[in-house]
This record gives C-alpha cells, sequence and structure tokens, in this order.
C-alpha cells in the first residue's frame, strides 16, 4: 500500500513544498527513512513507531520505506514527525479509507512523543504561509503553535495535543479541535509598565538630540566618551521612539523569530521592534549567521529594529567587517557547504565606545592609559567601516545639577520625541512615493541625493570649503548631506541650509580624533 502526504520544509527562512510518501510492501519487517536527512530527522523512525505502538496501534510486521521528498534537499529538523506517522497509518490501511482520504487534502506539523504526544516546533510560521500558498486550506499543528500559524489568511488550524487527537479529527471530522483565536488576537507581546523611557536621562541634550535625528532618518550612529556618560542609556531606549511595526514587517521579522525559536512566550508576533545586544564576545557565525543549521545571526535578527554594539573597538575585526556590505545591501548571504541563504539585516546599526581602554580619557587625572595605548585603543576600528556610520556623537560627562534634575524641568519623554519622528518619517514617505526601495533618507543612492540635496551657492560653497579642508571621501560627503537633509526635515524646510549642514558636519567631527596623531584634537 501506498500513501503520500503534503508537507514543507525550510530553506534558510523561506519554505519549500515537499511530499512524505509511505510504502508498504512484502519482505523483511522494519522501517526506514529516506530523503537526505539530517540527524534529528531520521531520528523520527524511533520517535514515530515508538508512539504508534504506545498509542495502541500496533503496527504489522511489513517492510514499510518512508520517503521525504525531493530527496536531493537537506531535510532537518523534527516538524517532520507527524506528517510521517499519518503517513505511515494511511499505508499500512490503520486509517479507514475516508480519513486517509482527508489525510491527503490537509498538512501537519509536530514532533512526536514517544508516548504519543505532540510537541511545540519551531519556524511554524513560514511553514504555514508555504502550506497556504500550494492550495491547502487545513492544517493541523501542535496546541502551542496554534496562534502563530493562524496569522495565515484562510488558513483552517486544528490544535493537537495528541496523535489520537489527529486520529480522531480524521476519523470523525470532530470540529472541538478547531483554533478559536481569544480576544487581543494575533497575540501581540504584551506591554512592560515602566519601560524604559526618555525621560530616565538627566542631561546629555547633545546625544539626545543626536539620537532623535538618527532615527528620525535611519541612520547609524556611534557614541563616543568617557565611561558613565549615559551612552548606552540612550542607545536601550532609541527603540521607544522609533515607529511602531507594520504588519508586513512583524510577520517577516516574526517569520526569522519563529524560526530560532526567540518569539515571546504566549505571542504570535513579535509586535515590538528588536533591540539585539551581543557581547563582543560574540563569533562570526553567530553574528552574521550559520552554525549546523544555517541559523540567522545577530544582524539578521536586528531587522527592522536596533543592533547596539556596546564597546565597539573590543569586538574582533573579523566581526566588524562583516557589517560592512550589510549595511550597504541590507542583506546578507551565508554560504555554507549545504547550500547558500540569504537573511534580511536590515538593520540600524548604534554603537558605543569609551575615548580610551580604561574609558577614563581625557580626565588625565583617572586615566592612565599612554598615547600609545590610546591610539592603538582607537585605532582598533577601520575607517572604511566608520565611513558606513553616518553619525559620530560624542557625550561629556553630567555636571551635578544635571545629574540630580536641579534647575531643569522634567525631561522630555518618549512619547513626545517619537511623535516627531513619525512626522519625519511621513515627510520622508511622501518625498520617495516614486521611487521604489527607498523608504529613508539614510537609504538615498547618488540619484536621489542630487536630486533631494540640491545646495544653493552658498551652501554649495561651504560643503566646498568643508571637503577640501577635512579631507572627506566621496561616501562621507554623502554621508553629510543625508543627514543634513534629515535636520532639514526636522524642521519642515523644504531645502537644505547652513545651519543643516554645519550640524551635519559637526556630527562627524569624531572622526577626525579617531584617525589624526591626535586625540580630542590635541596632542595627548
Amino acid at each position: 500500500m501506498f500513501a503520500k502526504i503534503k508537507c514543507a520544509g525550510l530553506l534558510g527562512i523561506e519554505g519549500y513544498l515537499a511530499d512524505v510518501e509511505t510504502n508498504v510492501a512484502s519482505g523483511l519487517p522494519g522501517f526506514s527513512l529516506t530523503g537526505a536527512l539530517s540527524p534529528e530527522t531520521k531520528e523520527a523512525q524511533f520517535r514515530v513507531w515508538n508512539a504508534l505502538k504506545n498509542c495502541g496501534y500496533e503496527p504489522a510486521p511489513r517492510k514499510v520505506t518512508t520517503n521525504l521528498s525531493p530527496s536531493d534537499i537537506r531535510k532537518d529538523g523534527t516538524y517532520w514527525d507527524l506528517p510521517i506517522a499519518v503517513s505511515v497509518l494511511s499505508a499500512l490501511e490503520v486509517l479507514p479509507a475516508a480519513a486517509a482520504k482527508k489525510a491527503r487534502t490537509m498538512a501537519f506539523f509536530g514532533e512526536l512523543g514517544l508516548d504519543g504526544t505532540i510537541k511545540p516546533i519551531r519556524g511554524i510560521l513560514p511553514l504555514s504561509f508555504t502550506i497556504s500558498q500550494a492550495g491547502i486550506s487545513e492544517l493541523a499543528v501542535p496546541i502551542d503553535n496554534a496562534p502563530e500559524a493562524s496569522l495565515v489568511p484562510g488558513m483552517k488550524i486544528h490544535a493537537m495535543r495528541h496523535l489520537t487527537d489527529v486520529i480522531s479529527l480524521l476519523s470523525e471530522d470532530r470540529s472541538s479541535f478547531v483554533f478559536q483565536p481569544s480576544p487581543g488576537f494575533p497575540g501581540d507581546a504584551p506591554a512592560g509598565k515602566g519601560g524604559a523611557d526618555f525621560s530616565d536621562i538627566h542631561g546629555q541634550g547633545y546625544l539626545k538630540r543626536a539620537a532623535e535625528i538618527a532615527v528620525s532618518g535611519r541612520h547609524n550612529i556611534l557614541f563616543s566618551g568617557p565611561a558613565g556618560t549615559g551612552k548606552t542609556m540612550i542607545a536601550t531606549r532609541m527603540p521607544t521612539i522609533m515607529p511602531d511595526l507594520t504588519r508586513e514587517e512583524d510577520i517577516e521579522l516574526s517569520k526569522m523569530y519563529s524560526i530560532c525559536g526567540l518569539l515571546p512566550k504566549g505571542s504570535a508576533l513579535l509586535s515590538k521592534r528588536p533591540l539585539r545586544k551581543p557581547h563582543h564576545g560574540i563569533s562570526p557565525a553567530a553574528f552574521a549567521g550559520g552554525g549546523p543549521n544555517v541559523m540567522p545571526g545577530e544582524m539578521s535578527l536586528a531587522s527592522s529594529g536596533i543592533l547596539f554594539l556596546d564597546e565597539l573597538p573590543l569586538f574582533p575585526r573579523a566581526v566588524l567587517e562583516t557589517m560592512r556590505q550589510p549595511m550597504e545591501e541590507r542583506k546578507i548571504t551565508v554560504s555554507r557547504m549545504k547550500g547558500s541563504y540569504t537573511y534580511p539585516a536590515d538593520f540600524q546599526l548604534v554603537a558605543a565606545m569609551n575615548n580610551c581602554a580604561c574609558g577614563f580619557y581625557p580626565d588625565r587625572k583617572k586615566c592612565s592609559c599612554s598615547p600609545a595605548q590610546i591610539r592603538a585603543y582607537n585605532g582598533r576600528l577601520s575607517k572604511p567601516l566608520l565611513e558606513r556610520i553616518d553619525i559620530c556623537a560624542e557625550a561629556s560627562p553630567i555636571s551635578y545639577e544635571e545629574f540630580l534634575k536641579k534647575d531643569a524641568g522634567p525631561a522630555e519623554s518618549s512619547v513626545s520625541i517619537k511623535a516627531r519622528v513619525i512626522h519625519v518619517f511621513d515627510i520622508q514617505r511622501e518625498r520617495f512615493r516614486d521611487d521604489p526601495g527607498i523608504l529613508y533618507n539614510s537609504r538615498m543612492g547618488v540619484r536621489e541625493i542630487e536630486k533631494y540635496c540640491v545646495l544653493g551657492k552658498a551652501e554649495e560653497a561651504l560643503m566646498k570649503e568643508i571637503y577640501a579642508k577635512r579631507g572627506l571621501s566621496g561616501r562621507t560627503y554623502h554621508k553629510v548631506l543625508k543627514v543634513a537633509r534629515t535636520i532639514a526635515d526636522m524642521t519642515d524646510c523644504p531645502s537644505i541650509e547652513k545651519e543643516h549642514l554645519l550640524e551635519a558636519v559637526e556630527l562627524r567631527s569624531i572622526e577626525d580624533r579617531l584617525f589624526s596623531t591626535a586625540v580630542g584634537g590635541r596632542e595627548i
């Protein structure tokens, strides 16, 4: 007897259609799996066979062969268990003919315990979308995965706890297993009370202004300055002033988090801009993506959100240099023996660093670093990498009055800053409505810069002088114009004025210090 069940597999974050085929024939009794299987998928033969026995379905002593097609694509994961079990039950004629026929119109995903329990899996969201695109409208999944799978429009989801539930569903067509979303669906992650807010930050108006400019135009930014001046506090609060995720962004981002098993517990969607904060001891594979199953890395997990690198010079050069191409193309391709996988890498880089290894420079009463040590510390960052960072803002020590809020009113909240950011986003959306692929000022190419960053005679003369005096590269020159365009948008100014250019240039002044024989603008 032969049986075939529709299924799907994962290649990176995208799904592909697959068939689970089972043939029962005469011969030496046994159960074998074929089809380019990973170790955990190959072990399904033991999980499935024992689950069938422990559920009371004693298979007849026959030669059973199950193939996962297409056989030239490596199969990973344990979500194949349930479709394998249904295919075997159909081929052994344990299922009635009507039930086996119904099984051919559905799809199944889930890991089986030896007692027949159906356990949750990773990646159900992209798998469900793949099944839907194949024209299948019914899907049986573990009960914990049902909210996530039901995000697919038009899909009827059956929430399963046990293999016997699947048999009952197919044999009796029971409606009690149909998943019914609860009020408040799609299960957004609950908003935390008393979370981080810009109102927590005392003083540092210059850094907060730089952060608002960066978020308004999606510009990469580097904070520099002595330890304890609020760089990390500002960086970790930047997601709170970013516009909310669109539905499309949320689903695409949630697909990646589903594959990695990182969706918030009890939530079908991520529902908020991610903030990824990898440690400087991270490996290049974990940062860019890879590993045995070629999973997305930190750059991909930070898509549509913030990738925060604290103590930037302490990251290995091999890790930092992997960012250069993704920062331009907003995607990363990971090539391994299994194949090539392309993941999104549309992150906004936010980095922080001290002026020296001890963190106290320029306070020579506390800093004991030699000039050579300071230059070596700053020299860990390559100029090509820094040229891909639009804004470099330097922090200054906080006064006693600022720290205790003396002689100052309450700090501005994230809500009010976010309202201004959304206004600037609306300006950019209108500007680039006829430029496909461009949403923010930071993404403008040369043609868009020439179209939207036109300078007057006075502004042209100013930029010519700055270009010659500071020895700007072509990339840095364009970065300055993009930032100036964002600053102009923040004041609802249709043209770029001199004050906008001067502020944009000032927001790159740290670059001169990092690549000069003097630090801080003077000899050490």
